[in-house]
């Protein structure tokens, strides 16, 4: 760029929905300097005014809020500097999982109510009622709101719970998903109690078909660690035919830790890994460095799974193994940033299994001829 842009040009150049308004916005906050004006009095920017705003647009989209990023950029490269930069980032971040906390108290309060199903909805009324004339300004005013709620919970011991009905309340519009995507994610928020997981849900490249059509071939199904293995429903496995392969067969590898360090020492495994079948399915719910060198072993074209499962648990290796994974061209699954872990893993493929075939009335897969 050799001329002077006006605010106009500088957005159109960056893209990524900026506009001009939040342009002017970060000059005032900071974020920008403000630039030289023409003899018109109309702002205009350089090269380093582009930069400057490419790497603004950046960090917001990976999650970094205004006043993070001003801190980053302004950041100076010595030693010192960089340590209280981390200090403060750390401070910052505290303060970011404080106001999460809050959040979900306010959820849970929300879920509460909005949870029930039919058989709770009179006494639902009943409360939402009373929380309107609610008077707390003295103790018996909080014993008066813990009786409400006493009430609301004591209707849970009259039946089971009806765990769609409570879905329908709580889950945002999927109606931009398929069938069995709706259904999937129904699934991953009842395996773990978290409806914000549904925001961080990514599927790529075919991953609904792919994995269906390779299951009905009866294909091969690679996962990292016995406890995910165990949690896998056999039965419906068993009768489309696909069988099943524990990469890190170790029967006392029984957490994330057991299991990095586990792959890291042994190259039987890492060498297990390069020699899965083509077309298999690859289920990862534990190490990081399993999806890592899964996706630099696609990269090279040394396996080719039909659809890889990448739920691994970390919170600096998993989320760039995924963000690895989401770039490769293989069919995926995950969990964007560090939400994931073997029951989720488990939970995506037995809901793509239940997908294909009803569960059969039988456990022929316990059957020592069928092993």
């Amino acid at each position: 760029m050799s001329k002077n842009l006006t605010i106009k040009e500088l957005t159109d150049v960056v893209g990524s929905s900026i506009t001009p308004r939040m342009v002017r916005h970060y000059h005032q906050l900071g974020l920008l300097p403000q630039p030289v004006r023409s003899p018109s009095n109309y702002r205009l920017y350089n090269d380093k005014d582009v930069v400057r705003l490419q790497r603004i647009v950046a960090l917001k989209q990976q999650g970094f809020q205004l006043n993070h990023i001003r801190q980053i950029l302004d950041v100076e490269p010595e030693a010192d500097t960089t340590a209280n930069l981390m200090a403060q980032l750390q401070q910052q971040y505290q303060a970011v999982m404080q106001q999460i906390a809050q959040l979900r108290q306010t959820a849970s309060a929300l879920e509460g109510l909005l949870g029930r199903d039919q058989h709770c909805q009179i006494m639902q009324a009943e409360v939402l009622a009373q929380l309107k004339l609610l008077e707390v300004e003295t103790k018996v005013g909080l014993g008066g709101l813990e009786k409400l709620w006493s009430g609301l919970d004591a209707q849970v011991h009259a039946h089971p719970e009806a765990f769609q009905e409570s879905l329908q309340r709580l889950l945002p519009d999927l109606c931009d998903r398929s069938e069995i995507e709706q259904d999937l994610i129904s699934k991953l928020v009842l395996a773990c109690g978290d409806v914000s997981l549904v925001s961080f849900v990514r599927l790529g490249n075919r991953a609904i078909a792919a994995s269906r059509e390779a299951l009905k071939s009866g294909c091969q199904i690679v996962v990292d660690v016995p406890t995910v293995t165990a949690a896998l429903d056999m039965t419906r496995l068993v009768h489309l035919g696909c069988g099943v392969e524990t990469l890190i067969d170790n029967p006392h590898v029984t957490t994330v830790t057991e299991a990095e360090l586990a792959f890291w020492q042994h190259q039987e495994w890492q060498e297990k890994l390069q020699q899965v079948s083509q077309g298999c399915i690859l289920v990862i719910g534990y190490a990081p460095s399993v999806l890592l060198c899964a996706t630099q072993a696609i990269k090279r074209q040394q396996i080719q799974p039909a659809m890889v499962i990448g739920l691994p648990i970390g919170f600096s290796h998993a989320p760039a193994a995924k963000r690895q994974l989401m770039q490769s061209c293989v069919p995926f699954m995950t969990i964007e940033g560090t939400l994931g872990g073997g029951l989720l893993a488990a939970t995506t493929l037995n809901s793509l299994v239940e997908s294909l075939i009803e569960k059969p009335d039988c456990h022929c897969y316990l059957r020592p001829d069928l092993e």
